[in-house]
């Protein structure tokens, strides 16, 4: 919820910063399904239904990023994606080398308020011996806050190349740029 929050509040400061929402109405982007249903696995298999076999929610877990993967693939010549891209890919090199789960700092989420042990699949738990934890779940947000949670640098750099990328697209002088727009054809 806080990496959702962070996201619409950047979006809403490109006025702010002279640039025009109205310019993503022009972007086209491919294979758009990806994202949303990326997001709904993860929603599904760690809040709708945690339980039942843990290899099927490693696997949908994992399955989840290379769906995400494929979308920004698909849409590389997108400005500033790469940045989204990077954060993803930390995200799923982690999550790959501790089984299928996001290692987290058990300090960290017991600042946030969050349990270090579950016997459900849990997408970021403290592990006995976490591989690259310092690529994992390791700042929180207080408990004591609005969306109390821990999070990783991959999810910093998810979070702040969507809002670069909506920011060079709408043309906001945060990204010095004008804003992309079609080609229109040319006249033989």
């Amino acid at each position: 919820m806080l990496m959702l929050m962070v996201t619409l509040l950047g979006i809403a400061s490109v006025p702010l910063a002279g640039g025009s929402l109205a310019a993503l109405t022009e972007v086209r982007l491919r294979h758009a399904w990806l994202i949303p249903t990326a997001l709904a696995i993860q929603v599904y298999i760690t809040t709708i239904a945690p339980n039942g076999s843990r290899g099927a929610h490693v696997a949908a877990h994992l399955g989840s990023y290379l769906l995400a993967g494929v979308f920004v693939l698909t849409n590389r010549d997108v400005p500033l994606i790469w940045l989204v891209a990077l954060g993803g890919a930390l995200n799923l090199l982690v999550i790959a080398m501790n089984g299928g789960v996001m290692p987290a700092d058990a300090d960290a989420l017991r600042r946030a308020g969050w349990p270090s042990a579950s016997d459900q699949f849990e997408n970021s738990i403290a592990l006995a011996h976490p591989k690259l934890l310092f690529l994992g779940d390791v700042f929180a947000v207080p408990r004591w806050m609005p969306f109390a949670n821990v999070f990783s640098i991959g999810d910093v750099l998810l979070v702040l190349g969507g809002i670069a990328v909506v920011h060079r697209l709408c043309g906001s002088r945060l990204a010095g740029r004008q804003p992309i727009r079609p080609q229109e054809p040319t006249a033989p």
